[in-house]
């Protein structure tokens, strides 16, 4: 048999080749716009044939007979048994100019094409999307019954398949697929379409939460998903029986699933939480629609859904078919596929394959350089504190990624002994600047210098701070030590963010990092100067991150657990408590640098805030059973000469150390 298709190098047509061309004897015409050798190589290596039974012809479905010349439409004509159209757009974020340039005029050139050429039957790829929203059972005998139509997707596949059922004659055979996804055997998928674009909240969640953990999903209405190989097995199989010409068939799953059941399976194939309480779309049916819209068109409310759209990367308008109101009736499919052994495999059989291929070749992350080298590569990085600690450490990283990495401290010999071991350690040179961060006018100082030398700073990590382990008791005559530390922890940090701010407003980008501590989160006893200086920091950033949002200037907030650094050095009852290397606290500082969320905290951290929350009054319990278990420094108490830790710590003091990993006390 000779066969002609459109859609021939796409997801299904390309499938639907290989398939006819395994037919003894079988030739394959193709429609191109491209002919090179080189560009259709890779389908011939799929298909496993060569140019003589698989021939290109070279054309365009946009154009009149194709825009295939006259010479190429006589070598066929007479010739063609079966022409598959499968050339359209099946995309909800394609424009409508597009999807009518090729989903309508193209179909309306094939059906030209296809009687000049004197072809046997017409084979033509509509969609269930061809009902529109029709509400209710929707039998493969309707088509004018369709309803809601005003999405250009419904509009171009109903009007397309309209023109075959109206200006086609030559023999003709219709076929509408369901949601199509991948093999259900390889999981291979070419886009993201259909319930692909679910799955991006799905490994949010997973990444978010523990497995067993039980999250709220959504109930919607049926959805009806086929694998490919299905859809290409169907209709080979349906379009060499005889006796079918005219009918239409439903290429479906004949149990469909709900929403809610479709996301719970992903959901286990993906190894996340499962969504064991769902809410039903459809309550919020009782809404009035002009009331929906009013509520959608105010500006905080749009600008909300537009940032959660974009963030889970869903089209605008994939939310209107949760409730998905119809059912697809597909009794001569059944009947013309008896006895073939192809049915539609279910879900649960094959999710965990179309997941893993999608996570392993689709997943839009895979796509954005997420090393430190492509976020600061060439950039201008300040980091302040960065002559030990977790800026020096910070630096070797942003250094060896090519940053322009700028260090600032108090000691100039300390800033050229930390340049020195970065040139060694990276080759690379640092960039030092002595400043005094807790003086408001050296601050100044700087920033009018490294505006001028470079034009300001891409990023900005505040690192720098000052920590004083006392109780408030030991603290009565010690009010310069609150004073200090909030001069440099909270006011300078400021002081140089604003300072350096009007360069990146200027640009509309930049991103800021502020270093600040797990007890602020678990209001750890014994630190209440430095907690609050950190946590005053807190809140100016989450002021500021709220004002500068539409700016292109971000902000994260890292809840430091405890760090291995001379800040620590003095308390020898940290020696054998477990922290955090400098290093894996650079870290959290490049994780913070390149995916730029709004806070990194340790779960730990996390957990302490909501049990703060939740439970006031059993932390405060808590906290202080810490506070007792522990005493202060003889410094704190002026005691001099008494060195920490030199009593040996007991079996409780042990168990809390462990239990409380990373926090202050």
């Amino acid at each position: 048999m000779v066969y002609f298709f459109t859609g021939a190098t796409g997801f299904i047509g390309k499938r639907l080749v290989r398939k006819v061309l395994a037919r003894k004897g079988s030739v394959v015409y193709f429609l191109v716009r491209d002919d090179a050798p080189e560009k259709l190589a890779p389908l011939y290596e799929y298909w496993g044939v060569g140019r003589e039974r698989a021939i290109p012809v070279k054309g365009d479905i946009g154009l009149p007979g194709l825009g295939i010349k006259l010479a190429d439409q006589r070598r066929i004509a007479g010739k063609v048994d079966h022409v598959f159209h499968l050339a359209a757009i099946y995309d909800l974020k394609a424009d409508e100019a597009s999807q009518i340039r090729i989903n309508v005029q193209g179909t309306r050139n094939l059906v030209q094409f296809a009687q000049q050429i004197k072809a046997g039957c017409v084979h033509h790829m509509s969609s269930i999307a061809a009902a529109g929203l029709y509400d209710g059972l929707f039998r493969e005998d309707m088509f004018t019954q369709a309803r809601k139509l005003d999405h250009p997707y419904f509009s171009t596949k109903h009007a397309s398949e309209m023109i075959v059922r109206k200006e086609c004659k030559v023999p003709r055979r219709i076929y509408r697929p369901g949601l199509v996804v991948g093999d259900s055997r390889t999981g291979e998928m070419d886009k993201i379409d259909g319930p692909y674009y679910f799955f991006k909240l799905i490994q949010k969640l997973r990444h978010a939460l523990p497995q067993w953990m039980p999250t709220i999903g959504v109930e919607g209405g049926r959805i009806n998903i086929v694998p490919v190989d299905f859809v290409v097995d169907a209709v080979d199989h349906i379009a060499h029986q005889p006796g079918l010409d005219g009918k239409c068939f439903h290429i479906v799953d004949p149990e469909p699933m709900r929403v809610g059941d479709v996301l719970q399976t992903f959901a286990k194939a993906a190894h996340a939480p499962t969504m064991s309480i769902r809410i039903n779309a459809g309550l919020l049916g009782f809404i009035p629609g002009p009331v929906m819209k009013g509520l959608l068109s105010i500006t905080p409310v749009k600008r909300l859904r537009d940032v959660m759209m974009k963030e889970l990367e869903l089209p605008d308008d994939v939310l209107q078919f949760i409730n998905y109101p119809t059912r697809f009736d597909c009794r001569q499919t059944l009947a013309a596929l008896k006895g073939s052994g192809i049915e539609c495999p279910r879900l649960e059989t094959y999710a965990w394959v179309v997941w893993d291929y999608w996570e392993r070749h689709l997943d839009p992350e895979l796509f954005i350089d997420r090393t430190l080298k492509g976020a600061v590569g060439g950039k201008v990085v300040l980091i302040t504190g960065g002559s030990s600690g977790i800026g020096l450490a910070a630096a070797h990283k942003m250094a060896e990624a090519g940053a322009i990495t700028v260090i600032c401290g108090r000691d100039e010999a300390k800033l050229a002994e930390a340049a020195a071991e970065v040139r060694k350690a990276t080759g690379r040179d640092l960039v030092t600047f002595a400043v005094d961060l807790a003086d408001l006018q050296d601050c100044d100082r700087m920033c009018q210098w490294i505006i001028e030398a470079h034009g300001g700073v891409d990023v900005l990590i505040n690192n720098a701070g000052r920590s004083i382990r006392r109780s408030i008791e030991s603290s009565f005559d010690s009010f310069h030590d609150v004073e200090r530390t909030l001069q440099l922890n909270y006011l300078g940090a400021v002081r140089i963010t604003m300072g350096l701010m009007p360069a990146m407003m200027a640009r509309k980008a930049g991103h800021i990092v502020n270093i600040s501590s797990i007890g602020v989160l678990t209001n750890a006893p014994r630190f209440s100067a430095y907690v609050a200086s950190k946590a005053a920091l807190d809140a100016w950033t989450r002021c500021a991150a709220s004002e500068f949002a539409d700016m292109g200037i971000t902000f994260t907030t890292i809840n430091m657990p405890l760090v291995r650094t001379p800040m620590i050095a003095p308390t020898k009852l940290y020696n054998n408590v477990p922290t955090l290397s400098p290093e894996e606290a650079a870290d959290l500082i490049a994780q913070a640098v390149v995916y730029k969320p709004v806070r990194i905290a340790t779960r730990l951290g996390i957990a302490g805030q909501a049990l703060h929350a939740l439970f006031p009054k059993a932390m405060q319990v808590v906290m202080n059973t810490a506070f007792r278990m522990f005493h202060d420094s003889g410094a704190a108490q002026g005691r001099k000469g008494k060195r920490d830790g030199a009593l040996p710590l007991n079996a409780d003091q042990i168990a809390m150390q462990q239990l409380m990993r990373g926090i202050h006390f």
